[in-house]
């Protein structure tokens, strides 16, 4: 790779945009950043009791498509997805990141005692098993709590963004000591402030962990 790094962002819903915009502006503003939405892939996933094969190939195209752009990196941003996601990585010969993989990794280096707070039920137990993988290879004594709150994604996808921040921080208090907090998606990012203040322990956002070790990733290439 040579000069401005091209970041590809694939999208399953346009709440996951606006927050991984301000972290590449925060952590890589160098980078060259395309965004590719299909916000068909998280309605449809929402209505999948499973990530079918037919869903998976869709992501496939996507990160195809990516390559053809001269991609450095992919950076998909739906949490929902994770088993797709590995599979191309496994494929491509260029970074591929899961949302989450790089804040699970920054949540396990702090202790063993982990929280995370989702808003989007169908990705609740594909991350799960995601942490728990995760947790198995860096701190096995690793738990996870998990609160499910369905309601701030209804509130932010009716705009109401203030509603969502307050429902996501007033579950960030109920958890028992943990060592640190994770707010699963990249729309959820936007609450963190307001976790930061109802909490004292760590709070991780997905989108600044992932761009962070994106970063580190393509510039090791170079």
């Amino acid at each position: 790779m040579a000069g401005t790094p091209r970041i590809v962002l694939i999208h399953a819903t346009p709440v996951a945009v606006e927050p991984v915009r301000a972290a590449f502006a925060r952590h890589w503003p160098e980078a060259e950043v395309v965004n590719l939405l299909d916000d068909s892939l998280s309605a449809d996933r929402a209505r999948s009791r499973d990530l079918t094969p037919a869903l998976a190939q869709r992501f496939d195209a996507l990160a195809d498509y990516a390559v053809t752009i001269g991609a450095d990196g992919i950076l998909f941003t739906c949490s929902a997805f994770g088993p797709a996601i590995e599979a191309i990585a496994r494929r491509l010969a260029l970074p591929v990141l899961k949302p989450n993989e790089a804040m699970y990794e920054e949540a396990l280096a702090y202790g063993p005692r982990i929280g995370m707070i989702a808003t989007f039920a169908p990705a609740a137990e594909t991350m799960a098993a995601e942490f728990q993988d995760d947790a198995a290879r860096l701190r096995p004594d690793a738990r996870l709590a998990l609160r499910l709150v369905p309601e701030a994604m209804t509130a932010l996808r009716g705009g109401d963004l203030a509603r969502h921040n307050a429902l996501v921080a007033g579950h960030a208090a109920s958890f028992a000591n943990p060592d640190a907090l994770m707010l699963a998606h990249f729309s959820t990012a936007r609450a963190a402030d307001d976790c930061r203040t109802a909490t004292t322990c760590p709070v991780l956002a997905a989108p600044e962990s992932a761009v962070r070790k994106l970063r580190r990733l393509v510039e090791t290439q170079t």
